[in-house]
């Protein structure tokens, strides 16, 4: 995602939101957010956001299983796309999430995931 990005994270007690300001490189040729870029946008938001939610899975690697994506509105070259996410259910072996990304206040896509419980992440990626 570094060169996706910049992505953007506020994290303030259960309060996470990741945003993203929608460049000319993340578009499609009708100058909207590239739906692979949203599918990208999306499989970070789920899952870091669950390892702010939850201390049971923070520091643990969640590789995506599955992730379903709904477009609901384009999103504009020089949109602010902002998403929130929140932990549906956490089984020994598996997380399950959903989310949702607005592109300046208007929903733009809804988010659900599986994803694995991995193993311990290093220091400096959990940061």
């Amino acid at each position: 995602m570094a060169f996706n990005g910049p992505v953007y994270l506020l994290h303030q007690g259960d309060d996470v939101r990741f945003g993203l300001r929608v460049q000319r490189r993340h578009c499609n040729p009708m100058g909207n957010l590239h739906g692979g870029m949203m599918a990208s946008f999306c499989d970070m938001l789920l899952p870091l956001s669950v390892h702010r939610k939850s201390q049971a899975v923070a520091t643990r690697f969640l590789p995506t299983i599955s992730l379903q994506i709904d477009y609901l509105a384009p999103a504009p070259l020089g949109c602010w796309i902002e998403g929130t996410a929140e932990l549906l259910r956490a089984t020994r072996s598996l997380v399950f999430a959903q989310g949702l990304v607005t592109a300046d206040g208007v929903p733009c896509a809804r988010a659900s995931g599986v994803f694995k419980i991995g193993p311990e992440m290093s220091a400096e990626l959990v940061g």
